[in-house]
């Protein structure tokens, strides 16, 4: 296997520096999927690339046992960072919660769930993100579990003023 992923590399290194660009040997590195089978050593022109269990992957990381739990703890704190930058409108107590809703469907909402459409959430991965996005929508409607207000209606599944029907 090593061998063929060897030649491969070649092949690609050969073809980028025949059109002037540059491999680097030193950043270089590889990653296996869930490999089943410790593999060989993965050499470029004789010095040994690096393997790696996770790299990040435009703005992804992808983990090399097909996890993704580091992605989803930072998109929710990518969640929660857009939860800040919007604070001000949220917890306006003169902008009405309809206006509040919009706002967080636009910034926090997209912020949160960026990039996990390809990923295979667990139960557990889908909870904690659902109540990350519990605790915002309380808090910017001033709403506390000992209210024992029903999630449905906080997220606005049922026909809730919030979001004016399903989202």
């Amino acid at each position: 296997m090593s061998k063929q992923v060897e030649e491969n590399l070649e092949r690609w290194r050969f073809a980028l520096e025949r059109r002037g660009m540059k491999v680097s040997r030193s950043k270089t590195e590889y990653m296996c999927v869930n490999e089943r089978e410790g593999s060989g050593t993965v050499r470029l022109q004789g010095e040994e690339v690096k393997n790696v269990q996770e790299f990040k992957y435009l703005v992804s990381t992808v983990q090399s046992n097909g996890e993704c739990g580091k992605e989803v703890k930072k998109r929710e704190q990518a969640g929660w960072n857009g939860w800040r930058k919007v604070l001000g409108v949220l917890c306006d107590r003169k902008i009405s919660a309809r206006i509040k809703g919009k706002v967080y469907k636009t910034v926090v909402r997209p912020a949160m769930l960026y990039g996990l459409e390809t990923v295979a959430l667990r139960k557990r991965q889908e909870s904690e993100l659902e109540v990350a996005e519990l605790k915002m929508l309380r808090f910017f409607l001033g709403v506390t579990r000992l209210d024992r207000i029903r999630n449905e209606y906080i997220r606005g599944n049922s026909s809730c003023w919030m979001f004016g029907g399903q989202s």
